[in-house]
């Protein structure tokens, strides 16, 4: 009431909260972390699931069609989480004007849980009698939370755009490098306390569970920020009143009708195919061919048996890509629109040559091994994991910012899309590597 008055009315100040104690940024970053935890926990825990397929099978002919399908698990585990995860953002894009956020993301955390709380059960059943359904079972499982994964973190993705870049980064840096060395710090830690891998794996499971219920807890939080509302209400009008190729907004038309799809690949198609490429070589080589290389150390040490993979595949691998993404707070060179960062991307496909030639076993066709050293694999995976991280997170943030504001969700799910059909198209050929 003590504000100078308007000659035509009150005086309107746009007030911008702020980010008390960075509770959004939090947030974001958890929400980052849970968008790709299940799948690093899936493939985290290798003991796990070559233990419950790999002891012998009542059946001959199923212990030797196991044999078989354990030597490509990781491969298959990535073809089945990564080709429902392109259907299922193809369906996100279509519902972006027509669920609510909340329903897409809080659905799909849901159902994330109950197959995971499914999966901590049957740690402690005896598969023993039913080895090939268990398997086929758990592929299932691995698609089913991955489509729901990708429902999630593309319309979580969606919805930072209309945040300023900060919260955005906290989104993309997060994922998938904290998710993944936490889902490698756990599975070592577990490994080195339980005293058999059933326990490990039970408290493995568990720990996801519980991150996940955080998820569910801090999603609910965010519109409760003053900091949050005030973005989320300004993207909402923002949308309500914009005019598209397809026409002009009415009233609340534009709320159910399908994102103009031209205008937003006119303006991040390079952005897309960049993701695209840094995130299908990445998983052709991780963790199909980077789990199976072995140390060239003769003796029966933990080292050599226990932790060498987990150590030198996941968590190195999970914490350059951490280090690679938090790079891009403070360093965001080459810009959208560089050529730099197209040539930057296509130079990371030598690193599937370097570690085809380390010490995977078994090796079938290629026998040579140029790199005869433990240390090359964690080289070599330290820098396929940062530049995975630092290139594959410049262009996602890009994306957003470089459309209209209006378009800005539905481009998030655009560049999650690019990034899941790289993670597709890069496990069916990491099938061809193994």
């Amino acid at each position: 009431s003590l504000l100078p008055k308007h000659p035509s009315g009150p005086l309107v100040v746009h007030y911008i909260p702020e980010d008390s104690y960075c509770l959004v940024y939090i947030i974001f970053f958890l929400m980052g972390i849970g968008s790709l935890l299940p799948w690093n926990f899936f493939i985290t825990a290798k003991h796990y699931w070559l233990y419950k397929l790999g002891n012998s099978s009542h059946n001959s002919h199923d212990g030797d069609q196991l044999a078989a399908l354990s030597d490509y698990f990781e491969s298959y585990l990535s073809i089945a989480s990564t080709v429902p995860s392109v259907l299922c953002l193809i369906l996100n894009y279509f519902l972006v004007n027509r669920l609510s956020p909340s329903v897409r993301v809080l659905s799909s955390l849901l159902i994330i849980l109950v197959v995971f709380v499914a999966t901590t059960v049957l740690v402690k059943v005896d598969v023993s009698g039913c080895r090939v359904e268990f398997f086929v079972g758990t592929l299932a499982c691995v698609a089913i939370v991955s489509g729901a994964s990708n429902v999630f973190s593309g319309s979580m993705f969606g919805i930072s755009g209309h945040f300023p870049m900060r919260i955005s980064q906290a989104l993309i840096s997060a994922r998938p490098g904290h998710g993944g060395h936490l889902s490698a710090v756990a599975s070592v830690v577990d490994l080195a306390v339980a005293n058999d891998v059933t326990s490990s794996a039970l408290v493995y499971f568990l720990t996801a569970d519980v991150l996940i219920v955080f998820c569910i807890v801090a999603y609910l939080l965010l519109p409760r920020l003053a900091y949050s509302r005030h973005y989320i209400l300004a993207g909402k009008y923002t949308s309500l009143g914009a005019t598209s190729e397809a026409g002009p907004a009415e009233g609340g038309s534009s709320r159910t009708a399908v994102p103009p799809l031209k205008p937003i690949l006119a303006k991040t198609w390079v952005l897309g195919l960049s993701v695209f490429y840094v995130f299908c070589i990445s998983i052709m080589v991780f963790p199909a061919v980077s789990s199976g290389i072995q140390s060239v150390e003769t003796d029966r040490s933990p080292w050599t048996t226990t932790f060498f993979v987990p150590l030198t595949s996941f968590l190195v691998y999970n914490m350059a890509d951490f280090c690679g993404r938090q790079a891009t707070a403070s360093l965001q060179a080459p810009g959208p629109t560089s050529r730099v960062l197209p040539v930057l991307v296509l130079c990371r496909t030598v690193l599937v040559l370097l570690l085809m030639f380390c010490n995977y076993q078994p090796r079938v066709h290629l026998h040579t091994v140029v790199f005869t050293h433990d240390m090359y694999p964690v080289i070599f995976n330290c820098l396929l994991g940062l530049s995975n991280g630092y290139l594959g997170t410049l262009p996602m943030i890009y994306g957003p910012k470089v459309v209209p504001r209006e378009l800005a969700e539905a481009t998030g799910v655009v560049m999650s899309f690019f990034l899941t059909l790289g993670l597709a198209v890069g496990s069916a050929f990491s099938v061809l590597l193994v």
